[in-house]
């Protein structure tokens, strides 16, 4: 039976993450939930290999309807593995949880930004040249990759703002462009796990079908109802993003 809850949540998970990312928002809960008594990296681990089928199913979909800058999205793709990787070592020297109030502010920002610029994302008007592009791609995606690593939520989220408001993608580009760089940190993640033993594959590859059957729908509603909908859809996961956050930073343990 829990089996079954958890193919679900991969499945709602896989169709969120395809459109605007935060699907871990939805999954990683249901396995804390459902898997108690498994230990916490088995956990993520087990949750990697699912959400990692349907984002690499979802970019390869994009990648079929949506132009892709592929010249600078494969640099920084390879530099968020990279700094992926560097982050997930660099845990056990840093308490990753002060990160907490600063990613809060940014994502208060984030949101607050986006809500007023209501063509924000509206049109895919690329502004830098490529040389520019292609150095604020590898930048990006260093310092994404370094973040999900180290610490991780909000990832997708950040990553289409900074295709949107940097590089002047519309919210359809800009998903698009974020699931490929999110391949690259989740594959550094993953290759780390699976090496530790991490995985449990007898719940993995269900949910990793279930998560791959959510991230098609989400993915051919994303190209079908365009940016508008995208938008409308990122505020909603942003803004459930910053309230977990508020909730894990002020209030949890205080009762």
């Amino acid at each position: 039976m829990e089996l079954i809850y958890l193919c679900f949540f991969a499945f709602l998970a896989g169709l969120i993450d395809a459109v605007v990312g935060g699907g871990g928002l939805i999954q990683l809960p249901a396995l804390l939930v459902f898997l108690p008594q498994v230990p916490i990296p088995t956990v993520f681990g087990t949750g990697k290999l699912a959400s990692i089928a349907g984002t690499t199913v979802s970019m390869a979909r994009y990648a079929r309807s949506v132009k892709l800058n592929w010249k600078s999205l494969l640099p920084a793709a390879v530099a968020a593995f990279v700094f992926s990787f560097l982050g997930a070592r660099a845990v056990s020297h840093f308490p990753a949880d002060a990160l907490r109030p600063v990613v809060l502010v940014l994502l208060v920002a984030v949101a607050i930004y986006t809500f007023k610029k209501k063509d924000l994302g509206a049109l895919h008007a690329p502004k830098l040249t490529h040389i520019k592009e292609l150095v604020y791609a590898i930048i990006a995606g260093a310092a994404i990759g370094f973040y999900d690593g180290f610490f991780g939520p909000g990832t997708g989220s950040f990553l289409i703002f900074i295709f949107i408001g940097v590089f002047g993608f519309s919210f359809v580009a800009a998903s698009a462009s974020a699931k490929v760089v999110n391949v690259a940190t989740n594959l550094s993640a993953l290759g780390y796990f699976i090496l530790k033993g991490f995985v449990l594959y007898q719940i993995a590859i269900p949910m990793a079908a279930c998560n791959i059957a959510g991230s098609l729908v989400g993915t051919r509603l994303a190209i079908k109802y365009g940016s508008g909908f995208v938008r409308r859809l990122f505020l909603v996961v942003v803004t459930a993003i910053i309230l977990k956050f508020a909730y894990d930073t002020f209030f949890k343990g205080s009762f």
